[in-house]
């Protein structure tokens, strides 16, 4: 009955054979029997008429079979595609044909295997009696679409959308043709990117989005509810220690054992979510009194610095929080959430304690400040941070000689700062060190790129902060750079301030090591501190920086000039250059000249340009 290979049109082909035939005798008799001329015409007419019908009946009998072969063909085509699940059932019940996406959506590797199988025997119980109903629809000639759970062949359910339409032939229903779509693919795909949305890969946590999402709810809840609030916000204390001691693989494990645990801290009210790297927040729920909050966030910290087992290996961990509550009526869920990360900017800065809840009686300019801070430490992490080059000349010959590197935010907000208005913030909060790695890692890269291109490149001079300074490692450090750069040392010049000197041996230890390197050291803004020659015998120094603020009245204080003419012959007979920063006019040019200062640097020639502006200055060198 659902054969796909029938002969269609062999009852019409029969015939005009037939036809063919006796129109061939007819014609003979008419030639050759028939003696009368007019009978022969009558004759060999009817006969030609019988010939031209019986083409026209193997004509129409070709087409029709070129058109069900077509029509085959689709079928065919249906039945091979994976692109749909097929299935025809006969009156009984059963399955007589089906394609392979069928049979391997059923779990089965053959579609052979479910021929002849009742289709029930494919469908849960609970759907049965619905498409029993719907094959009854069918029968009468109806189309049915209906959701059903069929049965996997490793047990599981699958959900089935099944479109159940009636295969006609001669005018009557032979059987049934299911049509199905797998909605249980389609739900675990949905599932998958709702995942990937809202929750973290590694830990299984909620993720920032959702957080957020879930803050704002339970923000509305308490409003309306009139109940406290605490949004902790968490962060490990010296985390890259263990990415560096043991390797990212260790790192995550201990991470995963993290969530775990303030999984299990919290309430069925509470959130946990990952935040990014090594920070988590919590939302703490339905709290009496603060005392409440502070104990739950002690109990929190107590249960993350219990030792992990790394692969049998323990490791000890501290973390810090910064907490805000939902004391102002106006606050949002960002806000809010933004006075916990001031917190726990906070809690860094000071480390007295590892819990610090913000205050709202903290004034402005605190908040601005540890704002400011917060936006420092995300500039480093965003490469908000460029380099500016002020060429340094020949005081005779006014060539190029040297250039410093000077640091510039680009702020998203307030546009290009000056190093004024974030680097005393940056010292004094400890983030100067990461920036002054960045600094020297970008300055001898870009002075590397430069004479790769073939420019003749100068010493290029980086500014060291004390915080820099005191490191037992900086020579190490720079060392490491000028090795990862590929820019020979004699290129790079470290400047420090008078105020470093004051330990002449500690400092004596990192300065040697560096000069080892290969590396130029600088005294900037000489004269400002405690002007005192003693110590620059025994240091590794090769130049001292007269500071802006003498060479600006060097024509207008004679004490100043007298300082600046003291400082350049006493440097030369200590075989030290001198370079006088800070020059505007012709002026104090000529000055210094006279007084046979070897270098200088200031807006007269060039104010402080973006890399691309000096690498113009170096070409027309």
């Amino acid at each position: 009955m659902f054969k796909r290979n029938q002969m269609y049109g062999f009852g019409p082909t029969i015939v005009a054979g037939f036809l063919i035939v006796l129109s061939l005798a007819w014609m003979l008799i008419a030639l050759f029997i028939v003696q009368s001329f007019m009978y022969r015409v009558i004759l060999g007419t009817v006969g030609l008429l019988l010939v031209i019908t019986a083409i026209v009946l193997l004509l129409r009998s070709r087409k029709i079979a070129s058109s069900k072969n077509i029509h085959e063909s689709i079928v065919d085509t249906l039945f091979q595609s994976d692109a749909v699940a097929l299935a025809l059932i006969n009156h009984e019940g059963k399955i007589v044909e089906l394609n392979d996406t069928t049979a391997n959506m059923l779990g089965y590797e053959e579609r052979q295997e479910l021929l002849g199988v009742p289709i029930m025997d494919m469908i849960e119980q609970s759907s049965q009696e619905a498409l029993a109903s719907s094959l009854e629809q069918v029968r009468a000639g109806k189309i049915e679409s209906i959701n059903i759970h069929a049965l996997h062949r490793s047990s599981f359910p699958l959900e089935l959308h099944v479109s159940c339409e009636p295969v006609i032939k001669d005018g009557r229903v032979i059987g049934s043709l299911l049509i199905s779509h797998d909605l249980s693919d389609h739900k675990r795909n949905l599932e998958r990117i709702r995942y990937m949305a809202y929750y973290d890969d590694m830990t299984g946590l909620p993720n920032r989005t959702l957080f957020q999402i879930r803050f704002d709810e339970w923000l509305l809840r308490a409003k309306e509810d009139h109940f406290m609030l605490g949004v902790c916000y968490i962060d490990l204390d010296n985390f890259k220690l263990i990415n560096a001691s043991f390797g990212r693989e260790y790192a995550d494990l201990m991470l995963l054992q993290m969530a775990d645990r303030l999984n299990r801290l919290l309430s069925e009210h509470d959130f946990v979510a990952r935040m990014e790297g090594d920070s988590f927040a919590l939302l703490l729920n339905h709290l009496e009194h603060i005392d409440q909050l502070l104990e739950r966030a002690q109990h929190i910290l107590d249960a993350i610095s219990e030792p992990y087992d790394i692969k049998g290996v323990p490791v000890h961990m501290s973390a810090s929080m910064g907490i805000a509550v939902n004391i102002d009526p106006d606050d949002d869920g960002y806000s809010l959430f933004k006075k916990a990360d001031m917190a726990l900017v906070k809690v860094k800065e000071t480390a007295s304690d590892p819990i610090l809840i913000y205050s709202e009686e903290w004034n402005n300019s605190s908040y601005e400040r540890l704002k400011l801070q917060h936006e420092i430490h995300r500039a480093i992490q965003k490469h908000e941070f460029e380099l500016y080059y002020q060429p340094q000349y020949d005081v005779v010959q006014g060539k190029i000689v040297g250039v410093e590197a000077l640091i510039r935010w680009n702020h998203p907000t307030k546009g290009l700062l000056s190093p004024l208005h974030f680097i005393p913030l940056a010292e004094e909060s400890g983030l100067i060190v990461p920036i002054g790695e960045w600094v020297i890692r970008e300055a001898c890269r870009q002075n590397k790129e430069w004479l790769d291109a073939g420019l003749p490149i100068v010493p290029v001079a980086v500014n060291l902060s004390i915080r820099q300074f005191v490191r037992n490692d900086m020579s190490l450090q720079i060392s490491k750079i000028l090795e990862e750069s590929g820019l020979p040392p004699e290129y790079l010049d470290i400047e420090i301030t008078e105020s470093m000197s004051i330990d002449i041996n500690e400092m004596n230890r990192t300065l040697v090591a560096i000069s080892n390197l290969g590396v130029g050291i600088s005294v900037d803004d000489f004269g400002t501190g405690y002007s005192s020659f003693h110590y620059l015998k025994s240091l590794p120094i090769n130049r001292l920086k007269i500071d802006r603020s003498f060479v600006m009245d060097i024509l207008k204080e004679k004490s100043h000039a007298e300082i600046v003419s003291a400082i350049i012959a006493m440097a030369h007979k200590l075989n030290l250059q001198v370079i006088a920063e800070g020059v505007e006019t012709n002026e104090q040019l000529e000055f210094l000249r006279s007084l046979q200062c070897d270098e200088m640097q200031g807006y007269l020639k060039s104010p402080p340009v973006p890399s691309e502006q000096f690498q113009k200055l170096l070409y027309s060198a």
